[in-house]
C-alpha cells in the first residue's frame, strides 16, 4: 500500500482540501480532486477598482490539480462538494477516460451547480478582457511575469514549483457534463462493488450535507479515509463512526486540526495549573485507558461545539445588527452552505426580535435550486431537522423568510424584479469568498468606502491581498472562523475507538501525537512524498461455492486430516475471493489419481512383486536410513528411489512404468 499526499489544505483549507493518490492491489484512487482558486489573488477583479497596481489585468488562469501529473486513476472518492471542482479539468486526459467517480448524490449536485456557477462567474472575465485563445498570454512571459511571482510569492505560489503549464484557463461547460457522466452517486451506507476487488462505502462526516468520510475494503486490507469532520451537526447527519471500526489504515486528512493547533496550546497553556477546568476534565476522562472505547463517544458527541458554532454565528449576528442600526449595508460572501442556512435563520430570530425591517438579498445562480433542495432530502439532515419534518415545520428558516416577503432570492445583480426590491440599508448574501469574482466584487466596490458598511468574511484568505483593489477601505472588516473538523484534543480517543492498526497523520501533526504507548503505529505524510505500509496480511481468505461444496468427496488421511481433489477457477467478486465450478468438469474416470502420504518401501517391494515383477532392494552404499532404492530387472529393468520427501521413478519401458505407477497406487492413498 503506498500514499502520496498530492496537495495540502492551504489556507482556505474548507474549499480547498487534501487530495492524496492511494495505490492498493494494484489500483490507484484519487481522494478528492479540489480546485485550488489561490491564483485568483493575483488577478485584479472586473471591473477595475481601487489599487489594483501589481495585479493581472487579464483573464485568470487557474492552478491544474496535482492529479494530473500524478498519471492516471482508477477510480475517484469524493468526499465533499467542494473535493470535486477540480475534477472537470482532468475529463479529456489519457488516463482517466475509464475512471469512475463515487460521491453522494447531495455532494454531486451541489457540487455540479457550485462548477456551473464558478463558470458562469468566470465569464464576467471573457466578456470584458475578451476570449483567452492565447496559448501563453503576454503576462506569462518575460520579467514581467517574475515580478508579480516575486511580490505574489507567498500569497500564491508558496510551496510551488510553478512552471507556465501549471496555469491553465477554466474548464467549460462541456467538460463539467463529461464530468457528471463519470458520476456514480452513492447513498449514506450503501455498499458499492468496484472491479470486484474492493467494497466501497460512505457514511456521513457531519461537517457539511452529503460530505462523507470512506471506507474502502479489499480482500487483505481494509482502509478508512477521515476527511474533516464533526461530530454533531447543527443542520447536517451526524459523524457515523461506526461503520469505520477497526479497519486496518486511518488515513486523516483534516485540515482544521492544523488550523486550531496554536489555539489548543493557548487553552492548553492557560489553564495548566487549573485542575478543575471543564474541557480539560473532559478530556483527562477520553485519554481514561480502563473506559471502554464506547463509552467515550458521548464525551465527544456533546453539544459544546454546536453551542459554540451558535454563539459564534450569533456574535456575527449582533455586529449585523448594529451594521444596520447604524445606517449601513452588511455584505456575506461566504461559500459555506450551512453556515448560510443559519445564519439566516439567527438574522431572521435578530430582526424579528428588534422589529426592525431590513431586506435579506441572496444573489447567486444557485441559491434558488440549493435552498428547494434542502428542503427535499430530510434523510440527509440532522435528528432535529429530521423531527421538524414530522411536526409539519419547515426544516430551515429561510422558507418562512420566503413566504413572508423578508428574504429575496436573484441570479444576478442585473436580475429583473432586483432594483424594484432593493433598498438600503440591506443584508447581502452571495459569492464569492475569494472576493475575485462574482457580486461581491462589485456590492464590495459600492460600499467599501463606508464606514457604517459591514463585511463579513472567513478567515483563512490572506486579507490583505484580497482587499487589495478596493483601497482605500472605510468598510468594517470581520473575519470569521467557523467549525470545521475534529479538534487536535480528539485525535487520540477517536482512534481508540476506531482501533485502526496503522495511522497517516500529517506531518504538520507529528508533534502533537501521544508519547504513550498505542496498539497503533503511526505513519507521516507531507506534500509530494510517497510513504509506504506494510504488507497487513500475505494471507487472505478464500470462500467454496456451494455448489462445489457439495461434489466434494474427500478422503481420511488421519484423525485430523481430510482432503479432497476439485477442479476449480479462482474469482473476486464483491471484495471476497471464491473458488467457483470450472466452466467444464473433466471426466471423473479418465483423471490420473494424486497420491499422497509417505512410502514404506517394504510395502512397495511386496506390491511389485505380486504383478510378478522381479525386484530387491539395491545394494547402494550411499543409501541412507531415509533413503531407499528399489531395483527392478523383470520384465524390464526399471529403478525406484525413495527418499523422506519425494519418490521417483527411472525406466525407459511404458508398460513397467505403468505397472510401477498401479503398484505405487496401491500402497498410496489417491484422490
Amino acid at each position: 500500500m503506498k500514499l502520496t499526499c498530492l496537495s495540502a489544505s492551504g489556507g482556505s483549507g474548507y474549499h480547498s482540501p487534501a487530495s492524496h493518490l492511494l495505490e492498493l492491489e494494484g489500483f490507484r484512487f484519487l481522494l478528492d480532486c479540489p480546485i485550488d482558486l489561490s491564483a485568483l489573488a493575483a488577478f485584479a477583479p472586473v471591473p477595475l477598482a481601487g489599487d489594483a497596481a501589481g495585479l493581472i489585468r487579464a483573464v485568470p488562469r487557474y492552478w491544474l490539480p496535482a492529479a494530473a501529473k500524478a498519471g492516471g486513476v482508477d477510480a475517484v472518492l469524493v468526499s465533499s462538494a467542494t473535493g470535486m471542482l477540480g475534477l472537470p479539468f482532468l475529463t479529456g486526459l489519457p488516463g482517466f477516460a475509464d475512471t469512475k467517480v463515487y460521491v453522494t448524490e447531495v455532494a454531486a449536485r451541489i457540487g455540479k451547480l457550485m462548477m456551473e456557477e464558478l463558470v458562469e462567474m468566470h465569464r464576467e472575465f471573457v466578456r470584458y478582457y475578451g476570449p483567452d485563445t492565447d496559448a501563453s498570454p503576454k503576462w506569462m512571459e518575460g520579467e514581467e511575469l517574475n515580478e508579480l511571482m516575486s511580490m505574489l510569492q507567498k500569497a500564491v505560489i508558496e510551496g510551488r514549483e510553478y512552471d507556465s503549464n501549471s496555469l491553465v484557463p477554466l474548464y467549460s461547460p462541456g467538460n463539467i457534463e463529461e464530468c457528471m457522466h463519470k458520476v456514480q452517486p452513492v447513498k449514506y451506507g450503501e455498499e458499492v462493488c468496484f472491479n470486484g476487488i474492493f467494497m466501497l462505502k460512505a457514511s456521513s462526516s457531519g461537517l457539511e450535507l452529503g460530505n462523507s468520510t470512506w471506507a474502502i475494503k479489499g480482500p487483505r486490507a481494509s482502509v478508512t479515509y477521515l476527511p474533516s469532520s464533526v461530530f454533531v451537526s447543527a443542520h447536517a447527519l451526524d459523524f457515523d463512526y461506526s461503520s469505520l471500526k477497526e479497519n486496518d489504515v486511518i488515513l486523516f486528512s483534516d485540515f482544521s486540526s492544523l488550523n486550531d493547533m496554536d489555539e489548543d496550546n493557548e487553552k492548553l497553556n492557560e489553564h495548566s495549573m487549573d485542575e478543575t477546568d471543564s474541557s480539560l476534565c473532559r478530556y483527562s476522562v477520553l485519554r481514561d485507558d480502563s473506559a471502554d472505547a464506547d463509552e467515550k463517544m458521548p464525551f465527544m458527541c456533546n453539544k459544546d461545539d454546536i453551542t459554540e458554532e451558535i454563539e459564534r454565528i450569533s456574535f456575527i449576528c449582533s455586529c449585523i445588527f448594529d451594521a444596520v442600526k447604524s445606517g449601513g449595508s452588511v455584505l456575506i460572501p461566504i461559500g459555506r452552505l450551512g453556515v448560510i442556512l443559519l445564519l439566516l435563520e439567527l438574522i431572521s430570530e435578530m430582526l424579528h426580535s428588534s422589529s426592525m425591517k431590513v431586506p435579506i438579498f441572496v444573489i447567486s445562480e444557485t441559491a434558488e435550486e440549493i435552498f428547494a433542495f434542502t428542503n427535499a432530502l430530510p434523510e440527509w439532515l440532522c435528528k432535529s431537522r429530521q423531527e421538524k419534518l414530522f411536526a409539519g415545520e419547515a426544516l430551515f428558516g429561510h422558507v418562512e423568510l420566503l413566504k413572508e416577503g423578508k428574504l429575496f432570492v436573484f441570479p444576478h445583480l442585473h436580475s429583473k424584479g432586483l432594483l424594484a426590491a432593493w433598498k438600503e440599508p440591506c443584508i447581502v448574501l452571495c459569492p464569492h469568498w475569494s472576493l475575485r469574482l462574482g457580486p461581491a466584487v462589485h456590492l464590495l466596490r459600492r460600499w467599501h468606502a463606508d464606514k457604517r458598511c459591514l463585511l463579513v468574511v472567513e478567515q483563512g484568505n490572506d486579507a490583505e491581498l484580497s482587499l487589495k483593489p478596493f483601497m482605500p477601505l472605510a468598510i468594517q472588516v470581520l473575519e470569521c472562523s467557523f467549525l470545521s473538523g475534529v479538534r487536535v484534543g480528539n485525535i487520540d480517543p477517536l482512534l481508540g475507538v476506531l482501533k485502526p492498526k496503522f495511522v497517516m497523520l500529517p506531518e504538520s501533526l507529528k508533534s502533537r501525537c501521544s508519547i504513550k504507548e498505542v496498539p497503533w503505529s503511526f505513519f507521516y505524510y507531507s506534500k509530494g512524498k510517497t510513504i509506504e505500509l506494510p504488507n497487513l496480511r500475505e494471507d487472505f481468505e478464500v470462500h467454496l461455492a456451494t455448489d462445489v461444496a457439495f461434489r466434494l468427496q474427500p478422503r481420511q488421511l488421519n484423525e485430523t486430516t481430510a482432503v479432497a481433489r476439485l477442479r476449480t477457477k479462482l474469482l473476486v467478486s464483491s471484495g471476497r475471493y471464491q473458488l467457483a465450478s470450472a466452466e467444464k468438469q473433466s471426466d471423473q474416470s479418465k483423471r490420473h489419481l494424486l497420491h499422497c502420504s509417505t512410502i514404506d518401501p517394504g510395502r512397495l517391494l511386496s506390491a511389485l512383486q505380486e504383478k510378478g515383477m522381479v525386484c530387491s532392494f539395491a545394494a547402494d552404499d550411499s543409501s541412507t536410513a531415509s533413503e531407499c532404492s528399489v531395483l527392478i530387472t523383470s520384465p524390464g529393468d526399471a529403478l525406484v528411489k525413495i527418499t523422506s520427501d519425494r519418490t521417483v521413478i527411472y525406466c525407459d519401458n511404458e508398460r513397467t512404468s505403468n505397472q510401477i505407477y498401479d503398484s505405487l497406487g496401491s500402497v498410496c492413498k489417491g484422490i
